[in-house]
């Protein structure tokens, strides 16, 4: 079995950052006055500009899902701050100008019977165009299925620009 060294594609590469992915982070904060705004500080401090926020709060402990415009320094900067996270995959996609946009692109998922686990709105998306976060089931179908309806998914790279 080769691992990359005689193939025509080294594996660590095959999904590059115009993959139609992009990485969130769910962040682990103490439920406590001024702990998501320390947080948000260190990426001004990196001048990491964060792109989309959600919280899942709880009496003692909140779970942040946030996406940054460099995930690389992002890492850097959670294990510089001590700051516990996990890292998963997630689609953004291009609200189309239309009277429905979110119907239009749940319906597009729908149709693929793709479950959405959850979403959320990025604050500002590539050329200020609205996007929503949407974490599913089944990546590959959803982005299939999404490219069918005429949806626009935003890469990482055209993220990193915004």
């Amino acid at each position: 079995m080769s691992f990359g060294g005689n193939s025509p594609t080294d594996y660590a590469t095959a999904r590059g950052r115009d993959w139609p992915s992009v990485r969130q982070f769910s962040v682990f904060l103490e439920n406590r006055v001024g702990a998501l705004m320390e947080m948000v500080r260190k990426f001004e401090a990196s001048e990491n500009r964060i792109l989309a926020l959600s919280v899942v709060d709880s009496a003692d402990c909140s779970i942040v899902r946030i996406v940054l415009s460099d995930p690389e320094r992002a890492c850097e900067t959670f294990h510089l701050a001590g700051l516990p996270y996990l890292e998963s995959n997630l689609l953004v996609v291009r609200l189309p100008k239309s009277t429905q946009p979110l119907a239009q692109t749940c319906k597009s998922l729908l149709a693929a019977e793709i479950n959405i686990h959850y979403a959320y709105p990025l604050l500002i998306g590539p050329q200020s165009q609205p996007a929503l976060a949407v974490h599913v089931d089944d990546q590959d179908a959803a982005i299939a299925s999404l490219h069918k309806q005429g949806l626009e998914i935003f890469t990482e790279n055209e993220l990193r620009g915004s």
